[in-house]
């Protein structure tokens, strides 16, 4: 008995010391390895890599920018069916252990022991804890030090934070393939959801992916991902948190996804996405704009874009089809399966309805041609082989170039013009009634010709739409802001402006005859003319002069008032920076943007004050705050704590520039008015609606434009090829840019009602006869009469005095003498 107490004791003491050598061993491991751990307090910190969202004045998202797709979501926004599909599939026990499980543990232990020397990847025990450390702090390394590092990171880590915390840190921050990371990314990528839309089935497939994102993909390993998604599924009914019956229901859905691209997503946004885009970069800078999870409230209205973007795109298509058809845009070898084939050439994504189509075979009354086949999620083609006829009526238009520029007849055969294996585009073909006709399709080509619009509000500067090309896909260059143009002679109501601004009137009597400039240093005489060449009207007023578009007058104006004025004024309108001092400028000859043109004319609009376009209403960084907001104004009064007491209302103060009087703006606006009431815009007359605009036709007709007003939207555009070549002996902004611009405006204007330009007080409306610009002869004697705004102090007087001719004469002479000078001196009457 002695003997067996002697022999316990024994035990017990080496049990003892054994059992302190191993913890001295354990402790002295977790010395070890806690010596060069990562500080772990740096989770309470974390800001993530977060994708900046950008969205149309309506909400509408317009683009996503990022390196690692991700939406940080708070804990307390995740629904609990995501939340128990990650925790099902992960770690059940999440809740409950310390940071470690050490049951999973003990089951992968003896996992490595059965696949010991098999070159197995041992199973993995870590809780979403373990994760949480291996993701944020450590390494992948496949070894027993990170694993151990691992579990006391994540023992450390579950002292310090919640498991709440835990486990949002989790979810935001894991992989879940296609380029997303977190789950609100995942759930928009995959599903073009919201995690709160997302059903059993979706929700237990994103929870199946952290294990292996890239071989769970859901089309080219569709069943494999499907046998995860329901373990998954099963894991939640065995765990109670998802009923038998809706489970088997998920079972049985097929694992159906919904590819979310990355690139703009409102229709006709791509220009105005990028500009964006590149406005964030140079405020804030790469990091920031693709890792600063910034929300961007831009000023896009989606519906003006879808006007704007259909209005160009019909009105650059129907100037180059005038042109003639140039030819197919490559040659396919249709033997075999053309849907490869045709699949593997680059075709424009946004230009839709249009679509890339092969020829398989002509007659002479149509063309059965097959479509380019889509490509699904994991890259492969689609087997779908959609073919459709181009009739005779499809290529009417197609007349070769030669022979368009003949004027020849339309095309009398199908295969005179397509054959089979050309590469085209083509679009449903619709009846008069604007029917589409099934299974028929239009032969189209891509313009050769380009140009931009822009559309702004006038009192805030907020684009409202742009359009910068025909194809964003075809080309990235945004014409809009970027292409430098002559604006012909939509430039020439800055110079009337800065006359009338110093001492002119729109009465003011000028000559439009031939004129001699003599520019000096050997560069000889110059002599502008006219667009009619040799078609003078003799004396005619200042409005009469604009509403014609007169080169004679515009430059004897500039003349007089001076370059130097004309260029301080272009400076403050923000259309040049340094206008040369030559008067060829005051017809557009120098070189600017779409954007400074509306901008510009946005000032006549508003009454004179000084407008600074933006595309960006308000950016707010990933807290919520706000860190930009392009509205500067004071609201005095908009803040009230307390409610509503009867106080005064809030009042806003607006302390921009006054960049040209008041006066002087609703003058040159009224003389923008005649332009498209009798002048060269009276296309636009047929709107109904109060519009002030002016055309433009460059030298040699390279550009055309037309830049225009209603009292509370601006709109401006230009049509020209990128390398400038004329468009043509008979191109005019009248022609061919005012017919874009009113269908634009039909569809903006449509459901707003005519309200006439405001008058400010001041102003005096005068009646005078519109030939001479002085008041109606009293006996009926003379023309046409008309109400002409005048400043006080510059009505005009009752009869028209010419040097020679003695005053109170009142006679109105027919013709001026040759000694009698250009111009009438302001406010007088009297010529000099």
């Amino acid at each position: 008995m002695r003997f067996l107490v002697r022999f316990l004791g024994f035990l017990f003491t080496a049990g003892t010391v054994v059992f302190l050598v191993g913890v001295a061993g354990v402790a002295g491991a977790i010395w070890h390895f806690s010596r060069d751990l990562p500080d772990y307090s740096q989770l309470q910190d974390y800001e993530p890599p977060v994708m900046t969202r950008v969205h149309a004045s309506d909400g509408a998202l317009l683009g996503e920018y990022s390196k690692e797709r991700r939406l940080y979501l708070p804990i307390q926004a995740m629904p609990k069916l995501v939340t128990n599909a990650f925790l099902a599939a992960e770690d059940k026990n999440f809740y409950e252990h310390g940071g470690i499980d050490f049951t999973g543990m003990a089951r992968a232990a003896v996992a490595y022991a059965q696949n010991f020397g098999s070159n197995k990847r041992p199973q993995g025990a870590s809780t979403i804890t373990q994760q949480v450390a291996k993701n944020f702090l450590l390494t992948n390394e496949v070894s027993f030090t990170r694993k151990i590092k691992e579990a006391l990171l994540a023992m450390r880590i579950e002292r310090a934070y919640s498991k709440d915390r835990i486990l949002e840190l989790y979810l935001n921050e894991i992989y879940l393939g296609l380029g997303a990371y977190g789950i609100a990314a995942a759930s928009l990528v995959y599903f073009d959801k919201s995690v709160n839309e997302l059903t059993i089935a979706e929700a237990a497939y994103l929870a199946a992916l952290p294990k292996a994102p890239g071989t769970l993909h859901p089309v080219r390993n569709r069943e494999r991902s499907t046998e995860r998604r329901n373990y998954v599924i099963d894991r939640l009914v065995e765990n109670g948190w998802v009923k038998q019956a809706d489970a088997d229901k998920a079972r049985k859905e097929p694992l159906a996804v919904t590819s979310r691209s990355n690139a703009a997503h409102t229709f006709a946004g791509e220009y105005f996405a990028e500009e964006v885009r590149r406005d964030i970069f140079e405020r804030y800078g790469e990091k920031k704009l693709y890792e600063g999870g910034l929300s961007v409230r831009t000023t896009l209205d989606p519906k003006l874009q879808v006007m704007a973007r259909k209005a160009v795109a019909a009105g650059l298509v129907n100037f180059d089809e005038a042109q003639g058809w140039r030819g197919a845009m490559s040659k396919l070898d249709i033997s075999g399966d053309w849907g490869v084939k045709l699949a593997e050439i680059k075709s424009l994504s946004d230009i839709s309805p249009w679509r890339m189509a092969v020829v398989l075979e002509t007659s002479d009354q149509s063309a059965r041609i097959g479509f380019q086949p889509g490509r699904e999620l994991g890259g492969a083609v689609s087997k779908d082989r959609q073919t459709g006829l181009i009739t005779l009526d499809g290529v009417r238009w197609a007349k070769p170039v030669a022979a368009a520029a003949r004027g020849k007849p339309a095309t009398a055969s199908v295969s005179q013009i397509l054959s089979p294996g050309d590469v085209i585009y083509a679009d449903p073909l619709f009846d008069k009634e604007g029917r589409q006709i099934e299974g028929q399709y239009r032969l189209r080509q891509i313009p050769e010709v380009s140009g931009a619009m822009v559309a702004m509000d006038p009192l805030t500067g907020r684009v409202v739409a742009m359009v910068g090309g025909f194809s964003f896909d075809q080309s990235q260059f945004n014409r809009a802001t970027q292409a430098y143009r002559q604006p012909g002679s939509t430039f020439k109501p800055l110079v009337y402006a800065a006359a009338i601004d110093n001492g002119y009137t729109p009465a003011t009597i000028m000559i439009d005859g031939p004129i001699e400039i003599d520019q000096g240093q050997g560069q000889g005489v110059w002599r502008p003319d006219n667009f009619s060449v040799g078609s003078y009207k003799g004396p005619i007023t200042l409005r009469e002069a604009l509403k014609h578009s007169l080169n004679t007058v515009t430059v004897r104006l500039a003349q007089d008032v001076g370059m130097p004025l004309i260029g301080e004024y272009a400076k403050r309108f923000g259309v040049y920076e340094d206008l040369p001092n030559y008067l060829s400028y005051s017809l557009g000859a120098g070189e600017t943007t779409v954007m400074r043109m509306v901008t510009a004319y946005s000032m006549f609009a508003n009454g004179g004050r000084r407008v600074k376009p933006t595309l960006i209403d308000r950016i707010q960084d990933r807290y919520g705050r706000t860190i930009f907001k392009h509205d500067q104004r004071e609201c005095r009064g908009c803040d009230a704590p307390e409610g509503w007491k009867n106080q005064p209302e809030p009042q806003l103060v607006d302390r921009r520039e006054q960049v040209l009087d008041t006066l002087t703006a609703y003058q040159t606006t009224s003389m923008l008015e005649s332009v498209v009431q009798g002048g060269t815009a009276a296309i636009l007359r047929e709107l109904g609606k109060p519009i002030a605009g002016k055309t433009g036709t460059t030298s040699d007709a390279k550009d055309v434009w037309f830049v225009g007003f209603s009292p509370d939207l601006v709109v401006g555009l230009y049509l020209g090829y990128d390398k400038p070549r004329t468009l043509g002996r008979a191109a005019q902004g009248g022609r061919i840019a005012a017919p874009i611009a009113k269908d634009f405006l039909k569809l903006a204007l449509a459901n707003k009602p005519a309200t006439p330009f405001k008058i400010p007080a001041g102003i005096r409306l005068v009646r005078i006869d519109a030939k001479s610009g002085t008041r109606p002869n009293p006996g009926g004697e003379g023309g046409r009469t008309i109400l002409e705004a005048f400043k006080p102090g510059t009505v005009p007087p009752d009869n028209y005095s010419v040097v020679g001719v003695a005053e109170g004469d009142g006679r109105v002479p027919q013709e001026i003498p040759p000694d009698a000078g250009n111009i009438m001196r302001p406010g007088t009457g009297r010529l000099y």
